[in-house]
């Protein structure tokens, strides 16, 4: 369906003068409408990954209202500080086209920077800053209102079940020639069940969580270079704030791409894990838990095993999930994450002093 009558059935403000493709996203379509008046971001849900997609936008407009009126309390902007779903025409916050297509619209935030690549420890230490801040601010939110948009996305006990389904079939044949790091992943069992145990016996609390805690998922003042707004929430769900935790790190202080395929190369920088540590807890340090801030340096090496579980899960199913760019590429990026894993390993110690530093327990 043209872009242009999906505009149409928005409440937009002024007449659509221009529209085109807009960021580096790789789920959903997303593009920057420019009318009269404002700009706007328009984005066509991606309906494989999110198989119920009303349900997202359901989430993420009980989220958003919420935090407006923090915000406000606060004497922020709204419209700045976080996302503002547009009405559409008919009522609702989104729109379904002729071809069973759901598209939403936000109000683009302007004068703002967003970072592809994690330059210097300052910029991770403000991006931790504004995670944190986000899961503040819906710390009060009753987690069990959103809906679970991606079933069992970060259950590492069900990923590890779902893994060792992988290796009994061995579909395509490639067992043979993986078995040092099937091993490897077995030997870590209990750590793949720990989180998910302390959650359903409440010794962790569920949370509001975003689940996919990238720099690049964070819209950064143009002019303070201060974190602004957390933006992409399809994935924002009950979770535990460990998850946010241990995926912005996994990413963040990881020395090198995750393909990397010299593993001399790959490891935990402490120095990135430090400034990650320091601004989360700035601002979560009234209301994290014990229990929680205990597994923080944990949860890198979790949410580490977790992803490198799930390459090697792929890689043995034949490469269904992530996109590839050779025949190993899975392969590959399991092994880079297993290495991660190791290191984390060695400086568990050296991580739990740095949390110590920030909140001593």
């Amino acid at each position: 369906m043209e872009i242009s009558k999906i505009c149409e059935r928005f409440s937009l403000e002024g007449e659509v003068v221009s529209y085109a493709p807009y960021g580096e996203g790789h789920i959903n379509s997303t593009f920057l409408v420019e009318t009269t008046e404002k700009k706007y971001i328009l984005q066509k849900v991606n309906g494989v990954v999110f198989k119920n997609p009303v349900e997202v936008i359901e989430n993420i407009d009980l989220v958003t209202a919420f935090l407006r009126e923090k915000i406000i309390a606060e004497g922020g902007n709204p419209e700045r500080e976080t996302l503002t779903l547009i009405p559409a025409k008919n009522g609702g916050k989104y729109i379904i086209s002729d071809d069973g297509e759901l598209y939403r619209m936000y109000i683009f935030i302007d004068e703002t920077k967003c970072y592809q690549l994690i330059e210097n420890s300052d910029i991770l230490y403000k991006a931790a800053k504004a995670f944190a801040k986000f899961m503040k601010n819906v710390a009060d939110f009753d987690a069990s209102q959103l809906h679970e948009t991606i079933a069992n996305f970060h259950n590492t006990a069900d990923r590890y079940n779902n893994f060792i389904k992988a290796v009994e079939a061995d579909k395509v044949g490639r067992l043979a020639s993986v078995a040092a790091e099937v091993e490897f992943v077995k030997a870590r069992k209990a750590d793949t069940e720990l989180v998910v145990s302390k959650l359903q016996s409440g010794e962790l609390p569920l949370r509001v969580t975003h689940n996919d805690t990238k720099v690049n998922n964070i819209l950064m003042d143009a002019k303070s270079g201060e974190g602004l707004c957390v933006i992409d929430l399809d994935t924002v769900m009950p979770g535990s704030l460990l998850y946010d935790f241990g995926d912005s790190l996994r990413f963040g202080a990881s020395s090198a791409a995750e393909d990397e395929t010299d593993l001399d190369k790959v490891y935990f920088r402490l120095e990135m894990i430090e400034a990650f540590a320091k601004g989360f807890l700035e601002e979560m340090s009234e209301c994290i838990t014990k229990s929680e801030v205990e597994l923080l340096a944990f949860s890198v090496k979790l949410l580490t095993l977790e992803c490198g579980m799930r390459f090697l899960t792929d890689y043995l199913d034949g490469d269904n999930y992530f996109k590839i760019h050779y025949p190993n590429h899975n392969l590959d990026r399991a092994r880079n994450q297993f290495k991660l894993v190791s290191d984390m390993e060695m400086k568990m110690e050296q991580a739990n002093d740095i949390v110590r530093k920030y909140y001593p327990f």
